[in-house]
């Protein structure tokens, strides 16, 4: 350990900011009023006393002196190699600081107790260990810098004291550091010491040189493919000029496209951040093939480009006429939708608050009525592009919304394309049979459509390929669908509902001439002034040869008549000019399909016997007739109670329960034998078994079949009914009466019973439907039995049969 030895009276030569360790010689500026009075006043000491004047060197960090100093001699007084004056001075050894005392000159005088710093020899051998450890990092560290004359000096030193104080010329060490070490006494502590700060600078100096290294590499092959692009470059422009191609440069010059592009702003800014990254992007990766793609799709989506709306009120209404027969309430919105936009934009009101003025409606309506047809008139009527997107057994979110780029083979969703197929951002884009929607694990495809449909939020539209702002607002979307069930609710509740239920025979005489025949002249081959069809025949087609809310099968049965006469004349069975007769038809494609009730023999009709009562219904083809069937089985048989067969839903079970239990409790009233109702059991049926059916509509109809079956009365031929029934008798309202009544006309039923509150409902049924119809709107089941059961033929009351 260092022990202290005599006190000693020294100047005191403060170093601001700087250490001097035992053994270090440094020159020192005596320009400085501090040093030269410190320097003055030793030598003025030295003068009585043998020996070099003698300092005291105590490092001043931030105005505090530290404890410890180090004893100077000052070896030479004189210029400093740029010419002001300096002293040369030796550090001596460690001098522990004590009171203050006087002396000459105007330096400050300290009492100072000098330190023994000896280590006992031999060194012990931890501390040997210790000296090779430090004599080998120093070795290394200055064989980097290249101070091998430095590294011969180090090895030469032996003293354990002075080989530690040797790290005050180490330029890395901080002052903090280099005070540590003065004010460590003891010297193996302090060799310790100086070997972890030296330690510790090398393994920091080894990591910045391996970030350097990399970090130099990196640059290197950067400027090296730079280089090579650029050579590239050269290289393909001598070549496209050899070829005469200047336009090869001009296509790959992205950013050149981009910038005379008419973009909007956030999406120029979107297009030139891509084009920045193909910049940087590599040939060989894949990035830059999906940057590319994208810029494509980009630059040839027409964001800036509009068609102009024909505002010809009339002229429109007559193009709708002229393309469909009948569809009035389509007609009419599409009417006043361009009656609005003419008015706003006469009135400079294009946009309020970012939005145009689209539109969005739903067309909900059985198959053939044309739905899907009718969207290219309403394009033609208006003067817009039209696009058709098909989303039938559509399963994948992604096909609305787009995939993100970054999978393979990505595209953006079908909107987006449709857009850009459509060359404008108004066109009419009809989205056929949004109710085949479906969905499974890669999402729901009708909640995607929730905001392409919403016209509060469809001008912010974002689709995940493009991922920039897609106004939208300004389609006009028509969205076609068979079942208005199959629609989500909410989905349903951003589309302005416009329902077509079919047409009338009246009406499809009138497509048939205007439209199909015509067209499929054409297809076989004909001449209008070849073949010729009556009105007669025409009408015997619609209604006996087919029995459809649409025209697609009549427009099959054109077809097939045309191709008959056209296949007649090439065997030379036939001349022409020929003209088609009612009576021609069973000659040419056969027997009638469908005859009404009332044509045929009573014998053969459905309602021939007791028991049998004819209902409406709404399939997803629209409207048609339902047949109700009742019997009781024999009561030896034993098998009471109720059966019900036919494909039936819980809904209609329950009205079926619904009527035998009104039967039961009002039959005395209604003189109907309910005796055998208890012992008996009863069996109701529908036909066309494998059709499944429900809805609470058929309950006057299971009623009335069943007082019929017990009173032995037939159900008239030529009525059919509709409506809900009570447990009191109360007949309650039910949906879809136009499309009921237009399947009775079909049908040939000329009396219809609807309940009393669907009354409303008969404002949106054709009047010339509504002039072949005796409608009876009724309260009461009772009012029913009186209008559907026919006389009974004696006062004796009726054998009830075992089955109807």
């Amino acid at each position: 350990m260092a022990a202290e030895s005599t006190p000693l009276a020294l100047p005191v030569l403060p170093l601001d900011d700087e250490v001097v360790l035992p053994g270090m010689v440094v020159p020192l500026d005596l320009s400085d009023s501090e040093v030269r009075a410190a320097v003055e006043a030793a030598q003025a000491a030295a003068r009585d006393e043998p020996g070099k004047p003698k300092v005291l060197l105590v490092p001043r960090v931030d105005g505090t002196y530290a404890g410890t100093g180090v004893l100077g001699t000052v070896e030479q007084v004189g210029r400093l190699a740029d010419g002001d004056p300096g002293a040369l001075i030796r550090g001596r050894g460690r001098v522990r600081i004590g009171a203050g005392t006087t002396g000459p000159g105007a330096a400050l005088w300290v009492e100072g107790t000098r330190i023994d710093e000896s280590v006992p020899d031999p060194l012990p051998g931890h501390v040997t260990e210790l000296v090779k450890e430090y004599k080998a990092l120093a070795t290394a560290w200055l064989r980097k810098r290249g101070a091998w004359q430095v590294v011969d000096r180090v090895q030469a030193i032996d003293d354990v004291s002075a080989l530690a104080d040797n790290s005050g010329y180490s330029p890395f060490l901080t002052t903090d550091q280099k005070v540590a070490l003065l004010e460590t006494t003891d010297p193996v502590a302090r060799l310790k010491l100086a070997t972890q700060q030296l330690r510790d600078h090398l393994a920091e100096q080894d990591v910045a040189e391996t970030i350097a290294k990399d970090v130099q590499e990196g640059v290197d092959k950067q400027q090296r493919e730079f280089l090579l692009r650029r050579q590239l470059e050269a290289v393909r422009k001598e070549l496209r000029e050899l070829n005469g191609d200047q336009e090869g440069e001009e296509s790959d010059d992205y950013r050149a496209r981009v910038e005379a592009a008419d973009l909007p702003e956030k999406v120029r800014e979107a297009a030139l951040k891509e084009v920045d990254k193909l910049e940087r992007s590599s040939d060989q990766s894949p990035e830059g093939s999906w940057i590319r793609t994208w810029l494509d799709t980009v630059l040839e989506m027409p964001w800036n480009e509009r068609t102009e709306d024909s505002y010809d009120i009339r002229g429109a209404q007559r193009v709708l006429d002229a393309e469909h027969a009948g569809l009035q309430d389509v007609k009419e919105r599409i009417t006043e939708y361009l009656a609005v936009r003419k008015r706003r934009s006469d009135r400079g009101l294009g946009v309020v608050g970012g939005r145009r003025g689209g539109a969005v409606l739903a067309l909900v309506g059985p198959p053939g009525v044309g739905k899907t047809s009718l969207g290219e008139s309403v394009a033609h009527a208006m003067g817009r592009k039209f696009v058709r997107v098909a989303l039938g057994g559509v399963r994948d979110e992604a096909e609305i919304r787009g995939h993100r780029r970054t999978y393979v083979g990505a595209l953006p969703g079908r909107i987006v394309r449709a857009i850009k197929e459509a060359g404008s951002m108004n066109p009419v884009v009809l989205l056929d049979e949004i109710d085949k929607v479906g969905s499974d694990f890669r999402g729901d495809p009708a909640a995607a459509l929730l905001e392409v449909l919403d016209p509060a939020q469809n001008h912010t539209f974002r689709d995940h390929y493009l991922e920039v702002e897609l106004d939208l607002s300004d389609v006009v979307f028509l969205a076609t669908a068979n079942v208005l069930e199959a629609i989500p609710e909410a989905l349903l509740d951003r589309m302005e509902l416009v329902r077509l239920d079919g047409y009338t025979e009246d009406e499809k005489i009138v497509i048939a001439r205007d439209h199909l025949l015509p067209r499929q002249l054409e297809r076989a081959g004909l001449q209008a002034d070849e073949v010729t069809i009556e009105e007669g025949a025409l009408r015997k087609l619609a209604g006996e040869y087919t029995r459809e809310a649409g025209v697609r099968t009549l427009e099959r049965s054109i077809a097939r008549l045309l191709r008959k006469v056209a296949a007649q004349h090439e065997l030379g069975e036939r001349e022409l000019p020929f003209t088609v007769a009612e009576g021609d038809l069973r000659g040419l494609i056969g027997r009638p399909h469908h005859v009404p009730e009332s044509a045929q023999e009573p014998a053969e009709r459905r309602t021939a016997v007791p028991g049998v009562a004819t209902g409406l219904a709404v399939t997803g083809a629209g409207g048609d007739v339902l047949y109700v069937e009742a019997s009781l089985a024999d009561p030896e048989t034993g098998a009471a109670g109720l059966t019900l067969t036919g494909q039936l839903g819980d809904v209609m079970k329950e009205s079926a329960q619904i009527a035998l239990s009104f039967l039961r409790s009002h039959g005395a009233e209604l003189e109907l034998p309910v005796g055998d109702l208890k012992d008996r059991g009863v069996h109701i049926h529908f036909p066309a078994g494998a059709v499944p059916k429900d809805g609470p509509s058929a309950g006057i109809t299971m009623t009335t079949a069943l007082a019929s079956l017990l009173s032995g009365r037939l159900v008239r031929t030529d009525v059919a009914m509709t409506g809900e029934v009570s447990l009191t008798g109360r007949v309650l309202p039910i949906g879809g009466v136009k499309q009921k009544l237009l399947a009775a006309h079909r049908a040939g039923v000329t009396t219809v019973i609807i309940p009393k509150r669907n009354e409303p409902d008969l404002d949106d049924v054709p009047a010339q439907v509504l002039e072949k119809l005796d409608v009876h709107a009724v309260t009461d089941v009772r009012q029913v039995l009186e209008l559907a059961l026919s006389p009974a033929t004696n006062e004796a009351a009726p054998e009830v049969p075992a089955a109807a």
